[in-house]
């Protein structure tokens, strides 16, 4: 692993993003040279993975905790690519064997055996070809993290409210279908039982990987409860997905944040309206303010406001990151622009659309229920398809 280092604001805000090594500029289709350049590259990949192996089993390596847990993690990153290199050279060296033994003088019957392995032995060569292509693709480095999404109400009024509560309902459902935590961070409701906004956690192994393509805005069409004229109207929420970032990812000096506490707003209870527990706090450098009051204790909602910051600031490095590779980011799926139209959800004709790979299926109600698999597999099939064609 590698690490792209950058200031953000200050001297005093400094976000680490760790970056693989492993296989970058590789030219993947099946031309001769092509295949040569990509198995040389994982030939050196199973050499690192054995010198890996052998340093996650000395001693002293061991002794010494964060070196250790450096190369493990290296050495569990590239297990997969070594597994199926390794599966790859065995049917390869069966498929020479397979081709020698047919230049010899056999029997009708048992070359004909031998001209089936062949056939089967090549058509599994090329499988694992395109298998290793895909694991190949440089891997996105916060695909496995926790997720924070912030939902917001847009066009629409009490009824863009309403939807963004839709919508925190269907991620907190696809959460529990994939057996994740979900976690309330922060929330602005309205009157009408919508929010203006809300913030919650996601934690579970690859929620990134799969929730990413989330963000952007999204659009409903349909009657709204508090319409008595039965006009169809359209509202729309903003959704952002940012991977969580800890301690590595960002550092952030005390001194560049300023921390305000007031009273908590709603709809009382303990602590509610009666005690400063609500905590604010203003990333001076960059202007990030965030707030947390959903707690009845002013600690916990502290730490979750910088929960918040934390990963807001690792969003905004991102996002310049990309804007310095926007040519290569325009060839691939959407997975960050806000301003970006993304789905359509329409309640007359129940169907989702989604805009970006222009794909619509009609079962809304499920899919409101949190079975968004489709549309999701579908989005990351595409996204690796557009990578494979854009990898130099």
């Amino acid at each position: 692993m590698y690490s792209y280092r950058r200031w953000i604001g200050s001297n005093n805000v400094l976000i680490v993003v760790k970056i693989s090594k492993i296989c970058y500029n590789l030219k993947l289709d099946n031309s001769v040279s092509e295949v040569k350049e990509m198995l040389e590259k994982l030939k050196f990949l199973e050499e690192k993975y054995k010198d890996l192996s052998m340093k996650i089993s000395d001693p002293e390596i061991i002794n010494k905790r964060n070196e250790w847990q450096k190369y493990v993690k290296e050495h569990a990153e590239i297990e997969p690519i070594v597994m199926k290199y390794r599966e790859y050279t065995t049917v390869s060296k069966q498929l020479d064997e397979a081709k020698e033994m047919l230049k010899e003088k056999l029997e009708d019957d048992f070359k004909d055996m031998v001209k089936e392995e062949i056939k089967e032995l090549t058509e599994k060569k090329e499988k694992l070809t395109e298998e290793l292509k895909l694991l190949l693709i440089p891997k996105d480095p916060n695909d496995e993290k926790n997720v924070i999404v912030e939902i917001r109400a847009g066009a629409g009024g009490d009824e863009a409210g309403i939807f963004a509560g839709d919508l925190l309902r269907m991620y907190t459902r696809y959460a529990e279908r994939q057996g994740w935590k979900v976690e309330i961070m922060s929330s602005n409701e309205q009157g009408v039982g919508g929010f203006k906004e809300v913030i919650f956690m996601i934690k579970g192994k690859g929620a990134y990987s799969r929730l990413k393509y989330e963000s952007g805005v999204h659009r409903v069409q349909r009657i709204p409860v508090t319409e008595s004229g039965g006009r169809i109207h359209t509202s729309t929420a903003t959704v952002a997905v940012l991977p969580e970032a800890d301690d590595i990812d960002v550092q952030i000096n005390p001194n560049d944040v300023r921390i305000d506490v007031f009273r908590s707003s709603g709809h009382g209870g303990q602590s509610v309206n009666t005690t400063d527990s609500a905590v604010r706090l203003t990333h001076i450098p960059t202007g990030i303010v965030v707030s947390c009051q959903d707690e009845k204790s002013q600690l916990k909602n502290k730490e979750k406001a910088f929960k918040i910051l934390k990963a807001r600031l690792y969003d905004k490095l991102q996002a310049e990151k990309n804007a310095e590779i926007a040519e290569a980011r325009r060839s691939q799926v959407g997975t960050g622009d806000r301003s970006e139209r993304i789905r359509t959800y329409n309640f007359p004709q129940g169907r989702v659309t989604d805009h970006r790979i222009n794909m619509t299926i009609y079962k809304l109600d499920s899919f409101l229920d949190g079975d968004i698999d489709e549309i999701v597999d579908a989005l990351i099939t595409n996204d690796q398809a557009e990578k494979l064609k854009s990898v130099q």
